[in-house]
C-alpha cells in the first residue's frame, strides 16, 4: 500500500513565534508607491513590559505613599507627571522640550490613559514646582523600589561595596548654585559637583545628590555616610565603602566605623611611614612592591590601617627628569589607602581597585540625562537629578529581570552587562501596532521580527511573578 503524502508538509510557525520563511523578497527603491494606514503604529513596543514590571513592584502605590507633593495641583496627578519625565529618559530624550516629538506616540498616550500627552510647557511649569523635599522623596521612593526588585528578581547578597565617587556638570549659563572648582575638560568654567554612590554587585544607583561646585567636606561625607543605613535592602549585613582621596578625613573614617562599614578610602593627604624592610612581592613576576602599617595623622581620633603599594618608575620616566633621584624612594610611584580590613595588602588593594567601574556607570549616567541642566534654579535641578536617577535604576531592573529570564531566551543573554543604549535597541524599539479587540486594547508584535518569541516569553515570565505575588498577598 503506497501512502501518498503532501509536497508541502512543512508545519507553519504559530503566529507568536517568528516567520523564518519571509515569503517573497521585498523590493524598495525610488519608486515604491507608499501611503497611509489607520493602524496606530509604535517604536516603542517595549513599553509594554515597562507597564508590568512597574505593576510587579507596585511603584504606583510606593509612590503615592511616599512622594512629597509640591503644592501645584495638577489634573493628570503627581505620578503620571513625575512618569511622563521619567518615560522620556526611559525612552532615550533627555531635554524636556522632546515631549513635541512624543505628544501622539500612541503607547505613552495609552499608559497614560490620554489621548495626547500634555504640552512641554506643561511638564516644565510641574518642574519649576520641585524642590529638594520632592527629591528627598524620591530617594526615598527608589529605596523601597529597591527593596521590591531585589525580592522578585532573586537578589540575596549580604556582602556589597558602595562605590563613591563624584562628577563635573558643567554649566553655560547664570545656574544657581555654580562654583568654578575642578573641571578638567572646561578649566575656568562653573559647574556642579553631585555625588554620586552605586552598588557594584548590581551596577544601581544607590543614594547620591545634585551639589554646589565645591569640593566636597568631611562633614559632608560623613553625612553621606550615614544616610546608607536608611536605603539598604534588607538582605545586607555588610558593606564595604570605597572612594577615592576626596572623601579621605577623619570625619569620613570616624563616620564608617560608627556604622560599621568596612572602608578603603585611597589618600593624597596623610604621610604614614612605612617600614623598608617589610615590602613584599606576591610573586616573582609582579613588579609593584607592598607594605602596610598603623598610624595617626595629626587631628584623628586613634590610628588607622595604611596600606601602599609601589611602582618602579618606568625608564622613559626617569629620562624626563633632568637630576639623578637621590632617595630609593623617588624611584617609585606610590599608591596609598587608608583601610580598616585585615589580610594581605595586595588583596586589599585589588578590592579597591574594581572600584574602577564607577567612572564607566557615572559616563552611562551622563549620556541618559545627567548632563542636562533645565532649569536655573538650584532646587529645580536637585529634584531632576533624582528623576534621571529613578529613570537609570529602572532600567538596571529591567536588564536584571532580562537576565533571570535570559536562561531561557538566547536573545537576552548577557544583556544585563550590555550598556542601557544596547539594551534599548534589544528591549524598547520594537515596532508595534496597537488595535481593539472587542472592548479592550491589545498590543501586536510582528512574527518577523526576530526578537518577538523572546520578548512573548519574557511577558509570560513576568505574568508568571505577577500571579506569585498575587499569590503572597492572598496567604
Amino acid at each position: 500500500m503506497v501512502k501518498k503524502h503532501k509536497k508541502d508538509s512543512k508545519k507553519r510557525p504559530a503566529s507568536r513565534h517568528f516567520n523564518q520563511d519571509g515569503g517573497r523578497a521585498r523590493k524598495i527603491n525610488a519608486s515604491t508607491a507608499y501611503g497611509t494606514c489607520s493602524e496606530q503604529l509604535s517604536p516603542f513596543g517595549g513599553l509594554l513590559g515597562l507597564t508590568k514590571v512597574l505593576d510587579l513592584f507596585g511603584l504606583e502605590e510606593n509612590f503615592n505613599k511616599n512622594y512629597h507633593a509640591p503644592s501645584r495641583e495638577t489634573k493628570l496627578g503627581d505620578y503620571a507627571m513625575v512618569m511622563g519625565l521619567v518615560m522620556l529618559m526611559f525612552i532615550g530624550f533627555n531635554r524636556i522640550w522632546h515631549f513635541v516629538y512624543l505628544r501622539l506616540e500612541p503607547m505613552l498616550c495609552g499608559i497614560f490613559k490620554v489621548d495626547k500627552l500634555p504640552a512641554s510647557t506643561t511638564y516644565w511649569r510641574y518642574l519649576d514646582s520641585l524642590t529638594i523635599n520632592q527629591g528627598q522623596s524620591l530617594l526615598k521612593v527608589m529605596s523601597r523600589l529597591r527593596e521590591q526588585a531585589w525580592k522578585r528578581c532573586g537578589i540575596k547578597y549580604s556582602h556589597i561595596a558602595i562605590d563613591i565617587d563624584t562628577t563635573v556638570e558643567t554649566i553655560y549659563g547664570d545656574q544657581e548654585g555654580g562654583r568654578v572648582g575642578h573641571n578638567p575638560k572646561h578649566r575656568g568654567k562653573k559647574g556642579y559637583r553631585p555625588i554620586l554612590c552605586f552598588i557594584e554587585q548590581t551596577r544601581e544607583y544607590l543614594y547620591g545628590k545634585l551639589r554646589k561646585g565645591e569640593t566636597v567636606s568631611g562633614e559632608e561625607t560623613a553625612k553621606v555616610i550615614r544616610s546608607f543605613k536608611d536605603h539598604l535592602p534588607s538582605s545586607v549585613q555588610n558593606v564595604l565603602l570605597r572612594a577615592n582621596a576626596e572623601f579621605m578625613s577623619w570625619n569620613s573614617v570616624e563616620a564608617a566605623w560608627d556604622e560599621g562599614y568596612d572602608f578603603i578610602f585611597s589618600n593624597k593627604q596623610c604621610e604614614p611611614l612605612f617600614d623598608p624592610k617589610i615590602w613584599y612581592r606576591p610573586s616573582r613576576k609582579e613588579e609593584a612592591e607592598f607594605n602596610s602599617c598603623l598610624y595617626q595623622p595629626t587631628g584623628w581620633g586613634q590610628a588607622c590601617r595604611f596600606v601602599a603599594m609601589r611602582i618602579p618608575k618606568t625608564p622613559e620616566e626617569t629620562k624626563r627628569q633632568t637630576q639623578q633621584e637621590l632617595f630609593e624612594e623617588d624611584q617609585y610611584i606610590y599608591r596609598i589607602f587608608c583601610t580598616n580590613q585585615t589580610g594581605k595588602t595586595h588583596e586589599v588593594i585589588e578590592r579597591y581597585d574594581k572600584r574602577a567601574d564607577a567612572e564607566n556607570l557615572i559616563g552611562e549616567v551622563k549620556q541618559e540625562g545627567l548632563a542636562a541642566i533645565p532649569s536655573g534654579k538650584f532646587k529645580n535641578n536637585y529634584a531632576f537629578f533624582q528623576i534621571v536617577m529613578l529613570a537609570y535604576n529602572l532600567w538596571r531592573y529591567f536588564k536584571l529581570l532580562t537576565g533571570v529570564c535570559g536562561k531561557k531566551v538566547k536573545t537576552f543573554t548577557g544583556i544585563a552587562d550590555n550598556k542601557i543604549r544596547i539594551a534599548r535597541l534589544i528591549l524598547l524599539m520594537i515596532g508595534a501596532k496597537l488595535v481593539k479587540s472587542g472592548n479592550r486594547d491589545m498590543v501586536k508584535y510582528s512574527i518577523h521580527d526576530t526578537r518577538t518569541p523572546g520578548l512573548l516569553l519574557f511577558y509570560e515570565f513576568l505574568e508568571h511573578l505577577q500571579f506569585k505575588k498575587y499569590q503572597e498577598c492572598k496567604a
